[in-house]
Formats: C-alpha cells, structure tokens, sequence
C-alpha cells in the first residue's frame, strides 16, 4: 500500500521485511554517473544529486560495475552533507568468493558511509556465495537489507528459484510499459514472499521516452496528477501493487525534476492502468 509523505507530498511505500517507508521514487546511476574525476561533471551530477533530495528523493542504486559511478556518488554525498533521505544500495559483481568482501569495503569507501541500506547480488554473479557474506553482515547489524538483481530479462527462471528458497529483502529487474513479463510470475510471487521490488530500466535505457516523447499526452493523464511522459511511464511502474520504487537515471537537473514529480500526487488505479496500456500500444 502506498502513503503520502505530507512534509514533501512524496509517495512513499513499506519494505515488507523491515517496514521502512521509502519513496517511490529511486535514482539509478548507470551510465550516468560514470565521468571520473573531470570536475565539470561531477559537479553537475552533484546537482542532480541535489535536485533528487530536495524533491524528497530515497534511493540511490549504484554498482562496481558502473565504473566511476560509486566514487562520483560519494563525491555528491561529501559536497551536499548531512541526507537524511539517503537509502544507500549497491551491488556485489565479481565471480570470486574471496573478492566479494574487499569489494564490499572499497563500496564502503568509494561512498564515505559506514553502512549500506542495501546490498545486492548483480545479475546473481556468484550468488550463492556472496549471499551468504550478505546474510552474515545483516545479522552482525553491518548492513540493513540484502538483495539480488536481473536485467534485461535474463536468468528470471533462476532468480524465482531464489526468491522462492532465499530469505532475501530485495529483487530488483527490469519493468516498465512495454517490458513487462515479470507481471506474469515475479511480480505475484514478490508479493507473496513479501519481497520489495526495484524497478529498473523504466525508459528502457532511453529508446523509450525517446520514441514516446513525440506523441501526445492523453488529456486524462491529469486524473493521475501526470503533466510528462516520463511522469506517464513511471507512475504505470510504481503504481503496480508489488513495485517499490523505480530507479531512472538521468544527467540532467529538469530531467530529475520531471521524474521526481512522478512521485507526488495520484497514481492511476487498476482502469487506468489498463488505459495506459492501451494508449501507448496504439501509438
């Protein structure tokens, strides 16, 4: 079920496992925040950063993967201070056993924080066993919430078999408009295991608001407080009962503005949804 902040307006919804309310409203840094130590822009991620938490932003998702995104983030943490909003989650990516917990300690490092909210698994990479390290630091009190992560469809078969045998508090994988078969059997089976969802890839890495963009807004998008596409594509996401928050990633100020406003105000129900769904097919 999904409430309102009413110090921001933000649409928050609860972490099954812990009961922590978060916003629906995540940032992803793929791609985006990978621009090393050119000063230019890391100053205007740090902007966007700041954009994000003045909108009533929550989670920030990163990876080893993602080149310099984790140091670009925490040099966004050191520049902005104090955020309290701030729920930290990042991924484990290496095939060796032995690697997973010094990777784990350079995360630490590259964001400045002495805990993560959330750790996950990437693309199941030798996931049984960094899931047992994450297990571990979880009941030593070293992290808050442990979790495993797909993308572009692949491996859902193997990732039902963990959420179906792992006590785990995250899945995070692909879902949007278009993309959207983990409705038939992850999405069911996250709300029966009570495992929150992230949602990644909204815009499908960019082709797909950059396709819709030229269309028109249906003018009863406004029934769900909708005024931009962006909003449109992510209000179908997190207004799905088993997603948790969604993680767009984005370069610029006025784009986080615009994602962030999908947050706020009403999200379509059951009919509408499937007016969406219809509109957008028919484009």
């Amino acid at each position: 079920m999904a409430t309102t902040d009413p110090a921001l307006d933000v649409v928050t919804k609860t972490i099954p496992s812990t009961g922590i309310r978060l916003p629906v409203m995540g940032m992803g840094t793929w791609i985006t925040f990978n621009v090393g130590d050119d000063p230019e822009a890391r100053s205007a991620r740090t902007d966007v950063m700041r954009t994000f938490f003045a909108n009533g932003g929550g989670m920030i998702d990163s990876s080893p993967m993602y080149g310099s995104s984790e140091e670009v983030v925490g040099h966004g943490l050191r520049e902005l201070g104090l955020t309290p909003g701030l729920f930290s989650a990042t991924k484990v990516w290496t095939s060796s056993a032995a690697e997973g917990p010094r990777q784990v300690a350079r995360s630490h490092d590259l964001w400045g924080i002495r805990q993560f909210d959330l750790q996950q698994v990437h693309n199941l990479i030798s996931w049984e066993a960094h899931l047992e390290m994450l297990f571990a630091m979880k009941s030593e009190g070293r992290l808050g919430h442990v979790g495993v992560t797909t993308s572009h469809g692949r491996r859902h078969g193997e990732l039902e078999d963990i959420m179906r045998t792992q006590p785990i508090d995250f899945v995070q994988l692909t879902y949007n408009l278009v993309d959207r078969e983990v409705e038939d059997r992850l999405l069911p089976l996250a709300a029966e295991r009570q495992i929150a969802v992230i949602a990644n890839r909204p815009f499908r890495g960019g082709p797909l608001i950059d396709r819709i963009q030229r269309e028109r807004l249906p003018g009863w998008a406004s029934e769900f407080d909708c005024r931009n596409w962006p909003q449109f594509l992510l209000k179908f996401i997190v207004s799905h009962p088993a997603v948790t928050c969604a993680i767009p990633a984005t370069t610029r100020v006025d784009h986080m503005r615009e994602n962030m406003g999908a947050a706020q105000g009403r999200l379509p129900d059951a009919e509408l949804r499937a007016r969406m769904l219809q509109y957008v097919a028919e484009l």
